[in-house]
């Protein structure tokens, strides 16, 4: 028997702002978290604009000692972390300890250190490396700092796969309570590669917006005049718990986790399979792990990078899962505001997918002011909208034809 899963704690830094409810209250307004780049000089970069983290006080979460030995992709991790175990009300305890577990991933990591260092190496030798220069940059050590941080013992790890990295740790800690392998998992995704070396290279694949004049406009998915996805940074962070745990302990529950779908295109590095397949396929796979029939979401969080075969190839696929009822579902992409947060995507838009359920309300989809005629579903275009929320679907699909679905729904069910 597979073990029920449920969502306790709900944490997000965001381009929207620092904790949860600030970055909801702008998804429902609909204003962009966009902006010029602060943190390097961009001017010679033909996309010179983000969506940085902009009131993020560090101080408040990492003690000044410890922030030196960690990357911003941890330290937005680690806040997002301590958000989402307050609000959960979770406590590790020496009985517990063993039976939480934390499984957080990111795409890229610590990048923004490789290029400072990699500076100083060069400029200064190889004598003023710092001993944790390794510990600042890896991509597990965002589930060892949060781990260390709370005490939580049970199983760790973290997960790279690219854009779909916040799913796939989601999805992966719900198969480990699933399983009976812990009771409590700390899940999510973590990323802040606002730095030169990343805008440049994303740049040259000719992937970033070049709207630099409209930089709140420049994230228009499934606009017919998008050009590009935006970087953003931040960090997304759900607490799964099996549910008679969260029960016995009183705990405030969300929503019910019920279904995960993983697939992979094997078509190319960077663009999805153009017949949408291995999206369908993945949709799927979490409908079928759910057990429940297509026509009972109600929403869908889409990828929706505001990239041109993405748009198109996820709304081909969406109606090819659910045929004339995809018409009827509400979709949307919360990244026209956010920006792409690569692998930190699939954690913030799960705790969005699991407040709309709690608050039956849908965020929208800014800047849709030209549709793609190859785009012709409820997109919820610029204003949210208050509806029943039973069911709920969250897309990611990253780099490399990896694809990550994830579906909640209302609890206690109807």
């Amino acid at each position: 028997m597979k073990k029920r899963v449920v969502v306790t704690g709900l944490g997000m830094v965001t381009p929207l702002g620092t904790g949860t409810e600030k970055s909801w209250n702008a998804l429902l307004e609909g204003r962009s978290g966009i902006r010029k780049i602060t943190q390097f000089d961009a001017s010679d970069f033909a996309s010179r604009i983000a969506g940085e983290v902009p009131d993020f006080e560090i101080d408040r979460f990492i003690e000044i000692k410890e922030q030196k030995k960690m990357d911003r992709f941890i330290h937005l991790g680690l806040a997002a972390s301590v958000f989402a175990m307050e609000d959960s009300g979770l406590k590790v305890t020496k009985d517990n300890a063993g039976r939480v577990g934390v499984l957080i991933g990111s795409g890229i990591g610590g990048l923004t250190t490789i290029q400072k260092y990699h500076k100083i190496l060069l400029e200064k030798g190889p004598r003023r490396i710092t001993p944790f220069f390794i510990p600042m940059l890896i991509i597990n050590l965002i589930a060892g700092q949060v781990s260390i941080r709370f005490g939580a013992k049970g199983p760790n790890s973290s997960v790279a796969t690219a854009c779909a990295s916040g799913s796939h740790s989601i999805g992966d800690a719900f198969r480990i309570i699933q399983r009976g392998e812990a009771d409590a998992m700390i899940a999510g995704g973590a990323e802040a590669v606002i730095n030169a070396l990343a805008i440049g290279g994303f740049t040259a694949m000719r992937a970033l917006s070049t709207r630099n004049d409209e930089p709140e406009k420049a994230s228009r998915p499934f606009d017919k005049d998008r050009d590009g996805f935006v970087m953003g940074e931040g960090s997304g962070i759900l607490i799964l718990e099996e549910m008679e745990f969260a029960l016995k302990r009183g705990a405030k529950i969300y929503a019910e986790m019920i279904g995960y779908g993983m697939t992979g295109d094997a078509y190319h590095i960077t663009t999805p399979s153009p017949d949408g397949d291995g999206a369908a396929r993945c949709m799927k796979a979490a409908i079928n792990d759910s057990r429940i029939s297509p026509d009972e979401l109600s929403y869908i969080n889409a990828h929706g990078t505001s990239t041109k075969y993405n748009d198109e190839l996820e709304t081909g696929a969406i109606k090819r899962v659910f045929g004339e009822h995809a018409y009827k579902l509400a979709v949307s992409s919360t990244k026209s505001m956010t920006g792409h947060l690569l692998g930190a995507s699939g954690g913030v838009e799960a705790v969005i997918s699991v407040l709309s359920i709690f608050k039956n309300i849908v965020p929208p989809t800014v800047n849709l002011t030209n549709p793609d005629p190859e785009c012709d579903l409820d997109y919820v275009p610029h204003k949210a909208r208050e509806m029943e929320v039973n069911i709920v679907m969250s897309n990611s699909f990253g780099f490399g034809g990896t694809n990550a679905c994830i579906i909640f729904r209302k609890y206690p069910a109807a």
